[in-house]
């Protein structure tokens, strides 16, 4: 089978997005299909994988997304000839997908990554939030009811999607993980040598340093948590647009010895940072389907996090973390207590590790590979049909 991944950004912009797509690729290729990922941009790059198709963008600053409405003759040409199309953002890609695939009847899936409610408030603050809603509204309902499939990575995210007006059918699939090389990770790096001490409680948060991920009320709570448990340190791994104005909060703290920033660390190197820590925390409330947190109680990391979609539909309350509330005071509450109980740290980060297994990609990966059959096999008369009907024009102008 041919499938063609869609998407508005790819490599090397990182992000959950990119390694989703980057993932699923190599698992559906060793399966023996052949995947080509069409994005924007960034034309000299070098891949270190095949079949990623590049159409000429206009860079949107520094974000790493490029601005496009067509792609470039070739890869035009290579998408119509895909079995499948699975789209990862719904609007210059999403778009394309429909005016490029629909007319060949080449089914198109489209999986919800995002907050694009909340990203909006982020990123757009003059749009207020009434704006942004009645935008979506009037966008995501049609888009949905063009393609073939819809699939949400949580049920929270599919609740969020009615919320939206999207009547379309929703199938739930959860983003694979790769979760091998977590559960394996049994050399921690070595504390002493980062510089660390062995008693030292170690919380952990990873990913991109931007304002959809609310790190400076994690900061703020860390900081009144600090001040009562002297061995208590923050360590933040990734980078982003708000990594110096973080930095500068940070030094203003009085705790700021203990609050270290890593910057972005190799793949490679994840799990063993993550193994070295106690617990791993997010106050982010704009996630959909959040392989970080996946990720650490892969490794065997218990959560705490705030109740919203996406973090409230991996972590279990009570059971593989906490949950708080968007207070501050609850949430650094709940931090003391994952450092004063090491007993219950242990329990919930061995129920994390049990939990994380629903989300091997070798599950989501063929349960995704069985929608893609059952689409083209559905697809396969109207393409038949679509074929007849340009052939007999074709005779027609010969004859």
């Amino acid at each position: 089978m041919r499938i063609g991944m869609m998407t508005d950004v790819y490599k090397p912009h990182i992000s959950g997005i990119t390694n989703y797509i980057a993932l699923n690729k190599r698992h559906l290729e060793q399966a023996g299909h052949e995947v080509f990922v069409f994005a924007f941009g960034d034309l000299e790059y070098e891949d270190d994988e095949p079949n990623i198709v590049r159409s000429p963008g206009f860079p949107l600053v520094d974000t790493g997304y490029y601005l496009s409405f067509r792609y470039s003759r070739q890869a035009k040409r290579l998408l119509q000839a895909m079995d499948v199309v699975h789209v990862h953002h719904p609007f210059l890609s999403g778009y394309l997908a429909l005016r490029y695939c629909r007319p060949l009847h080449i089914p198109i899936v489209f999986t919800n990554h995002t907050r694009y409610d909340l990203y909006a408030q982020a990123y757009l603050p003059l749009l207020s939030e009434g704006i942004s809603e009645a935008l979506l509204e009037t966008y995501m309902p049609s888009f949905c009811d063009g393609v073939d499939l819809v699939i949400s990575p949580s049920p929270g995210m599919a609740d969020v999607l009615r919320q939206l007006k999207v009547t379309s059918h929703i199938e739930v699939v959860p983003n694979g993980v790769e979760l091998q090389r977590f559960h394996q990770a049994s050399e921690p790096a070595q504390r002493t040598k980062i510089g660390f001490k062995p008693e030292e409680i170690l919380f952990i948060y990873t990913g991109r340093l931007g304002p959809e991920k609310n790190l400076g009320f994690l900061i703020k709570a860390f900081t009144g948590v600090a001040e009562a448990i002297e061995n208590a340190h923050l360590i933040l791994i990734g980078s982003g647009p708000e990594e110096e104005a973080l930095k500068r909060q940070s030094a203003e703290t009085g705790v700021s010895s203990r609050i270290h920033f890593v910057g972005l660390l190799d793949y490679d190197h994840l799990p063993s940072y993550l193994a070295m820590c106690d617990a791993f925390v997010t106050a982010s409330v704009t996630e959909v389907h959040p392989l970080s947190v996946i990720e650490a109680m892969a490794t065997g990391l218990p959560v705490l996090g705030i109740q919203s979609v996406g973090v409230g539909d991996t972590v279990e309350d009570g059971i593989t973390g906490f949950l708080s509330s968007e207070n501050q005071a609850a949430f650094a509450a709940k931090m003391t207590r994952l450092c004063m109980d090491h007993g219950l740290r242990s329990k919930m980060g061995e129920a994390a590790r049990k939990a994380s297994r629903q989300y091997a990609i070798e599950r989501t990966s063929q349960i995704m590979l069985e929608h893609y059959n059952r689409l083209v096999f559905q697809a396969a008369p109207r393409k038949r049909g679509l074929f007849a009907y340009l052939r007999s024009l074709v005779e027609k102008f010969r004859g």
